[in-house]
């Protein structure tokens, strides 16, 4: 596996210097947060195989959630922690979705968020950045960033953001900020990749001018921005491929996964292979030259899935290469 050593960049105005490329744990123990794919993601030996290579490679920062797999992820993580003594390693969770027992829908309310950091810091450790899962419409925006601030106050969490954030709704958070005078979310992640661009619109305009940061999620498409899926068979889509992200959770890929897209995807095969990397390199290595991109969540399931990470952080991607792939990707 190649090693590189990737940049260090600020997140945001949070003073906080992360690692471009961050580890995702939304596979460990699982696919994401859904009950129903408990088990289907990577076995925890696995994981803690992906964990050391992440920090090989220079990752310094582990991306999760308390829902991940039913906390599954974040223990696995704790573990890892413990285990190779890493202090140079931040940690990302979040904070929301539905885990506690009567919880029906998002919730961000104070105790909801007492609660639930305690128990991430318990499986965890310790903890670096935290994010709103979501967003509460039932609960005042107010009292949610008030706990947030306390937490950064007791030193329990060194910064919040938001993930999943509409312009809407990070425009409400911004504001409710400014009027309480209290800790304004640093980042925001949400999903961004050659298939799926729509924050380009409003909300990356919106973060550059306010100073908050960004950090791309679904960077790959479930394995979609990858040679996997080309076939010979330009009018048929192909079946995904049996275990993968595309076929255990196909409803968060649907409107990525389509013929035009892979035929977009096809374009990449001679710009990669006159470079010698992975269609995956090239998909990676565009989000790493977006000027509106703090950092990039990555998630490898194998050993050899490092070469893409590793090449999109090495490679030249020149303004020559930006117009081909532009051209493509419109």
């Amino acid at each position: 596996m190649p090693v590189s050593a990737l940049r260090s960049v600020p997140l945001g105005s949070t003073g906080i210097e992360v690692s471009e490329f961050f580890f995702g744990g939304a596979a460990i123990g699982g696919i994401g947060s859904a009950p129903s794919r408990i088990g289907l993601g990577m076995k925890t030996d696995e994981a803690l195989e992906r964990l050391d290579e992440a920090h090989e490679v220079g990752i310094r920062v582990l991306d999760t959630a308390n829902s991940f797999a039913g906390g599954e992820s974040e223990r696995v993580i704790g573990r890892w922690r413990e285990e190779r003594e890493r202090s140079d390693v931040l940690v990302s969770t979040k904070v929301g979705n539905v885990v506690e027992r009567g919880q029906e829908t998002i919730s961000l309310a104070a105790d909801h968020i007492e609660r639930q950091l305690a128990l991430s810091r318990s499986r965890l450790g310790s903890l670096d950045l935290y994010l709103a899962h979501g967003f509460d419409e039932r609960t005042p925006l107010e009292e949610t960033i008030t706990a947030f601030a306390a937490a950064i106050d007791t030193e329990q969490i060194r910064a919040w953001g938001c993930s999943t954030g509409s312009v809407r709704e990070v425009e409400a958070w911004l504001l409710a900020a400014d009027r309480a005078g209290l800790p304004r979310p640093g980042w925001v992640q949400s999903e961004l990749s050659l298939v799926a661009r729509s924050v380009e619109r409003d909300l990356l305009p919106l973060l550059v001018e306010e100073g908050v940061g960004f950090v791309a999620h679904s960077a790959l498409a479930g394995g979609i921005l990858s040679a996997r899926y080309l076939t010979d068979d330009p009018e048929e889509l192909p079946d995904p491929a049996p275990g993968s992200r595309l076929a255990l959770a196909p409803a968060m890929y649907a409107a990525s996964f389509t013929l035009p897209n892979l035929a977009r995807v096809a374009g990449l095969l001679p710009l990669a292979r006159e470079r010698e990397v992975d269609i995956a390199a090239l998909a990676l290595g565009w989000l790493r030259r977006h000027p509106q991109v703090t950092a990039t969540i990555v998630s490898p399931r194998r050993t050899e899935h490092w070469d893409a990470v590793t090449d999109a952080a090495s490679m030249d991607f020149d303004d020559a290469l930006a117009e081909q792939v532009e051209a493509l990707f419109t």
